[in-house]
């Protein structure tokens, strides 16, 4: 499937913007594989995750209203913010795509939801940190956090994405910043348990 999905989004989005894709595709892998999820579901996800990026503004209302996926105000006025979940429509719809796990990761790529999976947390996350974005001093701490755990890397991406929306001037869904608290919250109670329990911690 791999070779065929590689054939669309040749014909679909520009040469850079497949370099940004196979770079989530990588950065999904590695980070499943340290994580120990299914490196296949994550390779999987991050290969379809901008499937619909390129996909005219019209096109993506029509296909959310049509797949009774809500359309709240922000996505009204910036529908670019619904490609995630259009990108899991074609996914099912062309590529035959069954996993709801990979479904899922691939629609909550931009802007998360609390109580994601940690393979959505994966793919949320190399999204925005994959090698191609860039080599500055934050992106590259971000990605050493990235290794130290999902929540708190969840927890520090949506940050570094809300700072270059306001700086912007962008508008910001609602979605963004509950993901942010939910992740910031999992973090932080990550780290109570192991000051409750720091025999758990320790590791041969």
């Amino acid at each position: 499937m791999r070779d065929q999905v590689l054939t669309w989004l040749a014909d679909n989005v520009p040469a850079s913007r497949l370099q940004h894709i196979l770079g989530v595709e990588q950065m999904s892998i590695e980070l499943a594989g340290h994580y120990h999820l299914n490196v296949e579901k994550a390779a999987q996800a991050g290969l379809m995750h901008d499937l619909a990026k390129y996909f005219s503004k019209s096109v993506l209302l029509e296909m959310a209203r049509n797949n009774c996926l809500e359309v709240d105000p922000v996505c009204e006025a910036t529908p670019h913010l619904l490609h995630a979940d259009v990108s899991a429509i074609v996914a099912k719809d062309r590529f035959g795509v069954q996993d709801e796990e990979v479904l899922q990761a691939i629609a909550l790529h931009t802007l998360g939801c609390p109580g994601m999976s940690d393979l959505s947390c994966v793919v949320f996350i190399a999204d925005t940190l994959e090698l191609g974005r860039g080599n500055t001093p934050e992106l590259e701490e971000l990605r050493r956090i990235s290794r130290q755990g999902l929540y708190k890397s969840v927890w520090l991406t949506c940050d570094y994405s809300l700072k270059f929306l306001l700086n912007s001037r962008c508008l910001i869904h609602p979605r963004t910043i509950l993901t942010r608290n939910w992740a910031l919250a999992m973090s932080s109670s990550q780290k109570t348990q192991s000051k409750d329990h720091p025999a758990d911690t320790v590791t041969a």
